[in-house]
């Protein structure tokens, strides 16, 4: 009897082990995933780690001869099941934007492997960028190849997480004890439109529940009653309601709120609407404080606090700022830009003939396009070549290692280039590229500061890995319009650019807000 119950527990253990494996395919379908089948032990793992570190390479392609071509996950691993393929000699391309294998002599970068059901082999490849790709942030099947080999995934949702399969453009600051996390454009599983009204998620800082940023971001998003993301800023009109910056300023009565800019849009078209907007704790949405009808077109921001002049500002962008009261940030005529620019459009020079720069109340930020029409350099040069760069969208933060401000941002489409100033206005007189992608796109990069390792040695950004604005020939599988994080070592001497110089305008230096101790 003993040994019958015995053998029925063993059977029902074997059960419950086919079932395990049968409900994670039928996941993995309903996830839209490729079509697998097999427990751990009938897949050949590939995994691809960075020489140098030990630590497994994402989005690294490994391509056959007849064009068969699997990405590595986020632990750098594939899971590979080629019925024509295994147990026997294949030779695989291994290819990757920032990191190269060596080529043979005859100019093929690759290797043969000969895929056995239940073995693995590791593949070492080199970086070449400056920055160190981590992980992949948001998507579907982050940790797919790792979970198909039986690994462990850091995450609590390895595979799908809010029904998310793509979103675009990444916007993060601290509120209470929390990060908040919003993103624009958000892709679902189920149908080819998904959420224009912006996305959001919350995480635990790292050491108060959180992982370290080098192993992962647990992201607890709002979802809707059909586990879908839920909008953040519904009822705001027609069209995509993007979130231009977030930021926490106390309100009239003393109380820490979290407020946000968001752009009415259809399309990419300048908005037809700005909206000043906070964030409801309840029902864990934005809510419509005042309406503006501007017609400025969309630009990510990352504001700081910091003070000039005595005053304590909420600099939404390195070229505008706001004193930062409630008061005056729902006043326009209290904002200022950093600008060479007269009212009537001419540049107000100084009797040099160079641009006179300063603040002026109710004036518009100069972009890159509106400095080249007229004649102005940015002033800011490649460190290796001494050729022009022009920075684009990104972020600026105080860096207590290098005691200076610190600069993120995008160059031509797919670079990354960080520079340093002794204002956050700059100037920005030269700049280091450290990330470059050959065809795909990587924009609206953004340092998260909250990351910050040994006193802001090693920092942490992202940025949205996209074909769009791009020369990319087909899109990434799962990568495709997704936030990638990377990780920059300040210490690294080719980051140890010329001293730069101190800005002619306001002697007195603009404090960081940690640093003033307000």
């Amino acid at each position: 009897m003993n040994a019958r119950n015995g053998h029925r527990r063993m059977s029902a253990q074997g059960m419950g082990c086919r079932v395990g494996w049968a409900l994670l395919l039928l996941a993995g379908w309903l996830q839209g995933r490729d079509s697998v089948s097999g427990a751990p032990a009938d897949w050949f793992e590939l995994e691809v780690m960075d020489a140098a570190t030990g630590r497994g390479v994402p989005l690294i392609s490994l391509r056959t001869v007849n064009q068969v071509r699997l990405w590595t996950d986020s632990a750098g691993r594939v899971a590979f099941l080629e019925p024509g393929m295994m147990n026997r000699d294949v030779f695989v391309f291994v290819e990757g934007d920032g990191y190269e294998f060596p080529k043979d002599g005859f100019g093929n970068a690759g290797l043969q492997v000969h895929p056995i059901p239940g073995r693995s082999r590791r593949i070492k490849v080199r970086r070449t960028d400056i920055a160190e790709r981590l992980y992949r942030v948001t998507g579907e099947g982050i940790y797919r190849d790792s979970v198909l080999t039986g690994h462990a995934a850091p995450l609590r949702e390895p595979l799908l997480n809010g029904g998310v399969t793509g979103q675009d453009t990444v916007i993060a600051t601290l509120y209470g004890d929390r990060i908040f996390w919003f993103w624009g454009d958000t892709d679902r599983l189920s149908y080819p439109l998904g959420n224009f009204s912006a996305s959001g998620a919350t995480s635990a800082l790292p050491g108060r529940g959180g992982l370290s940023p080098a192993t992962g971001i647990h992201l607890d998003y709002f979802t809707g009653p059909d586990g879908f993301v839920a909008p953040m800023c519904p009822d705001f009109g027609p069209g995509l309601q993007w979130i231009e910056s977030v930021f926490v300023l106390p309100d009239d009565s003393g109380r820490d709120r979290l407020l946000a800019r968001v752009s009415s849009q259809k399309g990419l078209e300048p908005a037809y609407a700005w909206h000043l907007a906070v964030w409801n704790d309840a029902r864990h949405q934005f809510e419509k404080r005042i309406t503006w009808p501007l017609r400025d077109g969309h630009d990510s921001a990352h504001p700081f606090r910091a003070t000039a002049h005595g005053i304590d500002y909420l600099f939404l962008y390195p070229d505008l700022r706001v004193p930062a009261r409630w008061d005056a940030v729902t006043n326009l005529a209290l904002y200022e830009a950093f600008t060479c620019f007269t009212d009537t459009g001419d540049v107000d020079r100084e009797g040099s003939g160079s641009p006179r720069w300063q603040w002026r109340a109710g004036a518009t930020r100069p972009g890159p396009a509106a400095l080249h029409h007229a004649g102005i350099d940015p002033g800011t040069r490649d460190v290796e070549t001494g050729a022009t760069v022009e920075l684009n969208r990104g972020s600026v933060n105080w860096n207590a290692y290098r005691k200076r401000w610190i600069r993120i941002a995008s160059g031509e489409p797919g670079q990354i280039w960080y520079s340093e100033a002794l204002s956050p206005t700059g100037p920005w007189e030269t700049a280091r590229r450290v990330v470059s992608q050959r065809a795909y796109n990587l924009y609206n990069p953004t340092q998260h500061s909250f990351f910050d390792e040994d006193g802001g040695r090693r920092i942490y950004f992202e940025g949205t890995y996209t074909a769009a604005f791009s020369s990319a020939g087909e899109k990434t599988p799962r990568y495709d319009y997704n936030q990638l994080l990377f990780r920059l070592d300040l210490a690294d001497e080719r980051l140890h650019l010329p001293a730069p110089r101190r800005p002619p305008l306001d002697p007195e230096p603009v404090i960081p807000r940690a640093a003033s101790g307000r």
